[in-house]
């Protein structure tokens, strides 16, 4: 978008850029004009009416641009495609955009740049195939998981091509690679125990230790967190609705990517108390809960609290760093060897169901309760 907020800038010495919304999407195209006053006068002419179209339902995006590369994803009659991939994966996004998490979109992106466009993007849509795509990811040294990460939108991708009758068949549909690897540790859940919780504690003071606390007490997500507001407090009820999360990628609030992301969460006691010493900072400062000390501003992702906050209070404190993230897995570990019940810890979450909180911290459910099976030895045993 031009500065101005007209939509017309100056793209080169020979071509002015408009840029406009249709069906959704954010539409950029050159005009081949010198960008002088006159032409940028006549550009911005020529963007009103279009825009005019739009509204009036007669604009047809392949007779205005009929060189378009986007002009495609438009037409309500396809015809054979000579797209480049990378074209058609780059309007794909644009108009995911509309459906999809900007995080989730911001992934696709780094893998549409980073990885597919270098490799396969110079092909046509017709010329994607799966001997094609196999030879190039076998050569690659990426693990399982990173394969499978690359190939999903991809095939969504090209999915939503034979669903708009640009290619005839998803050369990707029902096909996975895996490459041979050896076993790959699983991620550790290494969470903090209770004198590493109160050194870090210790070395917070005001915003930055209400924040704190509250993770590592209401178990959820530092994204979360960022996202919490003040109407979503039931100050009598002590509960806490999580409706939203703000990660880096996204500029507003989301719904959480799952149903059951979306849940009210009791408030234990500790992170009750954290937000009623928070009040004092932000209750009157806008809906935002917890805001940076350092700007004033409602914190712009869960990024900058690692980085300005988390790492250096763990420096002070003297603690082996571990992500934020592991505040969750903490609470998770206080409340299942503390013998709370599992369903509702599972809920708690945010968890699809039971069988994830059971995948996920199946190694400490063993040791959780050391009377366990005793209780049923001794209803049960007296009889043999």
């Amino acid at each position: 978008m031009a500065r101005d907020g007209s939509g017309v800038k100056k793209a080169s010495s020979t071509s002015i850029e408009i840029t406009f919304q249709y069906r959704g999407v954010r539409c950029r195209e050159r005009l081949k004009l010198s960008p002088t006053k006159e032409n940028m006068k006549r550009a911005r002419l020529h963007k009103a009416a279009i825009e005019d179209a739009i509204l009036k339902g007669t604009f047809d995006y392949a007779v205005t641009f009929p060189e378009s590369k986007r002009a495609h994803l438009f037409s309500d009659t396809p015809t054979p495609d000579n797209t480049r991939l990378a074209d058609y994966l780059r309007s794909w996004l644009d108009m995911k955009s509309r459906e999809l998490h900007s995080s989730t979109i911001d992934g696709y992106r780094k893998i549409f740049e980073g990885q597919i466009i270098p490799a396969l993007g110079e092909n046509t849509l017709e010329q994607v195939s799966r001997p094609k795509v196999r030879e190039w990811i076998s050569v690659s040294r990426a693990s399982n998981k990173t394969i499978s990460n690359i190939l999903s939108p991809l095939r969504a991708a090209l999915q939503d091509a034979v669903d708009d009758g640009l290619i005839e068949v998803n050369p990707l549909d029902g096909w996975k690679f895996r490459n041979k690897e050896a076993p790959r540790p699983r991620k550790q859940k290494d969470p903090f125990s209770a004198d590493e919780q109160a050194a870090i504690i210790s070395r917070l003071s005001g915003q930055g230790r209400n924040l704190v606390q509250f993770l590592f007490w209401s178990g959820i997500r530092t994204s979360e967190a960022v996202g919490l507001e003040w109407n979503d407090i039931d100050w009598i009820g002590r509960t806490a609705k999580i409706s939203r999360a703000v990660t880096q990628a996204s500029t507003v609030a989301e719904s959480p990517k799952t149903k059951a992301g979306e849940r009210t969460i009791k408030l234990l006691l500790p992170a009750f108390e954290a937000l009623v010493h928070q009040k004092q900072f932000t209750y009157l400062a806008g809906s935002s809960v917890f805001h940076n000390p350092q700007t004033g501003r409602p914190w712009a992702g869960d990024q900058p609290i690692r980085k300005t906050l988390w790492v250096p209070t763990l420096k002070r404190a003297g603690v082996r760093y571990r992500n934020p993230y592991q505040t969750r897995h903490t609470f998770a570990s206080m409340m299942i060897s503390a013998g709370e019940n599992i369903k509702w810890i599972s809920a708690h979450l945010g968890h699809s169901d039971l069988t994830t909180t059971l995948r996920v911290y199946a190694d400490w459910l063993d040791d959780a309760d050391p009377e366990a099976g005793n209780r049923a030895v001794s209803v049960f045993a007296g009889r043999l």
